[in-house]
């Protein structure tokens, strides 16, 4: 019996890998991985482990909560795929804050109470802020301090929630208000329209911490700037755990929300967009799972049985062809050192593993039949045909069509296919390779055989039979989806032929906005400010100057002479008999 939270392997892990040398720290970098996924799996269904805290209170370490065992899982599994890729690079601090990312991540999924929560989620943000600076350029250095200054202003909301939330409980008189039961909003304790006391309120703060993890626009812009800054492999393990971790709080605080649908729905559309603008392959993609994420929040949002098993099963599947796209990406960079669509092209000459491990990534986000994204996205479309929500159904099917504009066509058609530019650089090294075929091959795999990650979603057998993706109807029009979008990618490639152009985002307020404030209005203020109180000062001291000479003066006189501290007791003494009595006699 595993009594303490799996992650934790990796968590202590890390801090014995810069000790460590050559083929020794190899084998640990790839056994911490696997001794965490045994240790996920050894925890048993009815695991309760707490510690005591404050005043008689809890905090629960480990407990099985309903999508513990899907998330757990894919984080494990990730993070070995991750150090595999990653096996090659030479970076003594990016594997080491990598495996304390993973590792608290997946602390997160088993934390029964939202103190311990909330430890592990900020203890995410310091690992993957390190993974980001890892990339060692000037533009990582500023791209992580972007990335750790919005993470950890969406800790202090979330903590202010928190907060909020917990003093409200205990005015209640709850015995634990820690307890993550008490935090579970959903659309019964999540009311619009409260705003009657600080209690109130904790469920809006709560949420806006997690949706700026979840990459939510206008919170979302961090993710693009951030995750292509990062090495090869710092990338590879960004894209997987920070927007699905809050995809996981999401589910278990806020199943059912309404107002979620529309997030998601807005996340859709929004990644489609910037995605075709972009023509760095690495920000094609990074905004491509600000994309995948809003249908996972908006399957929440639903907060049906099916919708939430869709939601489960999409974060798994989207981890690996993520990774998978982003290993064949930072491949490409590794070889070439050029990361422009314009200035690639013609690299299925010499890179046919990275090339065919890249279009079967494609073909999964795209949800092509027989890859995993066909068993788990067609999960959250359904849930919303069967709900009757026409808009969500709609914006969730275009936004299959524009997957496979962007990520299914465009990444692929662009780096390896297009105008041939000369390059002839080999597939990478064979770690890289082997992480690759062995993402690709599980992509395959769970489009073929999905019944074992379907048997650990969160409803596994309720209403019925699970859920069916193989049928006549399901398979024929989701390849005339896929056959339509196709043409239209061709039909339209002079327009999608992207030249060296920069997209601006949301960040463009606080990246450039705000310095020309600060240049144009803040600092003249703030000079004529300064200016002011300088003078301030300087009057105030030639005042007490005066003062001083005045005392001086006074000091003369016997009733402003310095008195000793026992005559000033006496005086005062008889000052406070004499209103004493003037006030009885009164």
């Amino acid at each position: 019996m595993i009594e303490f939270p799996p992650g934790l392997i990796l968590v202590l892990g890390a801090l014995l890998l810069p000790f460590v040398k050559g083929p020794v720290r190899g084998a640990l970098s790839l056994l911490l991985p696997l001794a965490t996924l045994v240790a996920v799996w050894l925890v048993p269904d009815d695991a309760n482990v707490t510690v005591s805290f404050l005043q008689g209170m809890e905090m629960t370490l480990v407990k099985w909560n309903r999508p513990t065992a899907v998330f757990a899982t894919i984080f494990s599994l990730m993070a070995f795929g991750g150090a595999l890729f990653a096996l090659n690079q030479n970076r003594k601090v990016e594997l080491p804050a990598a495996f304390v990312y993973a590792g608290s991540a997946v602390c997160v999924t088993f934390a029964g109470d939202i103190l311990s929560l909330f430890i592990f989620w900020e203890l995410m943000a310091v690992g993957s802020s390190i993974v980001v600076w890892s990339g060692n350029t000037e533009a990582s250095g500023r791209a992580g301090l972007r990335y750790a200054a919005v993470h950890f202003l969406g800790g202090a909301v979330m903590m202010a929630g928190i907060l909020a939330h917990v003093f409200a409980l205990n005015a209640g008189g709850v015995e634990n208000p820690l307890l993550l039961d008490y935090f579970a909003f959903g659309p019964g304790g999540f009311d619009a329209l409260s705003f009657n006391g600080p209690g109130d309120i904790a469920p809006f703060l709560i949420l806006i911490g997690i949706l700026i993890n979840a990459a939510t626009p206008p919170f979302g812009s961090w993710l693009a700037d951030a995750y292509p800054e990062a090495s090869e492999s710092g990338t590879v393990f960004l894209s997987a755990f920070t927007t699905k971790t809050s995809v996981y709080v999401l589910m278990i605080l806020f199943a059912g929300t309404e107002l979620l649908i529309y997030a998601g729905m807005m996340m859709a559309v929004y990644g489609i967009v910037y995605a075709i603008l972009e023509n760095d392959m690495r920000r094609i993609l990074a905004y491509s799972i600000v994309n995948q994420v809003g249908f996972m929040v908006c399957g929440i949002g639903i907060g049906t049985e099916m919708a939430l098993n869709g939601a489960a099963a999409h974060a798994f599947a989207h981890i690996i062809y993520k990774a998978l796209l982003l290993m064949s990406a930072g491949s490409v960079l590794y070889m070439t050192g050029k990361r422009k669509c314009t200035d690639l092209g013609g690299l299925y000459h010499t890179m046919p593993i990275t090339m065919w491990c890249g279009i079967i990534g494609a073909l999964a986000i795209s949800a092509f039949p027989w890859t995993s994204g066909f068993i788990s996205k067609s999960m959250i479309s359904q849930a919303a045909a069967d709900n009757h929500l026409f808009a969500a159904w709609m914006v969730l099917t275009a936004a299959s069509a524009g997957v496979f504009l962007h990520a299914g066509i465009k990444f692929p058609w662009f780096v390896f296919f297009q105008k041939d530019r000369g390059l002839r650089p080999p597939d990478p090294p064979w770690n890289m390779r082997a992480a690759m075929i062995f993402f690709a091959v599980l992509c395959v795999a769970l489009g073929v055989w999905y019944e074992p990650l379907y048997a650990i979603l969160p409803f596994p057998n309720v209403n019925g039979p699970l859920y069916e993706p193989y049928t006549v109807s399901h398979v024929v029009s989701q390849l005339q989806l896929l056959l339509w979008s196709g043409l239209a990618f061709f039909l339209l490639l002079p327009v999608l032929k992207r030249t060296l152009t920069i997209t601006l985002d949301f960040d463009w307020f606080y990246r450039r906005f705000v310095p020309v404030l600060w240049r144009s209005v803040l600092k003249p203020v703030v000079t004529v400010f300064g200016w002011s109180r300088d003078v301030f000062f300087i009057e105030s001291k030639r005042f007490a100057g005066a003062m001083t000479r005045a005392d001086t003066e006074a000091a003369r006189i016997p009733l402003f002479r310095e008195w000793s501290l026992g005559s000033a007791m006496v005086l005062i003494t008889f000052f406070l008999f004499v209103f004493l009595v003037v006030g009885y006699t009164h």
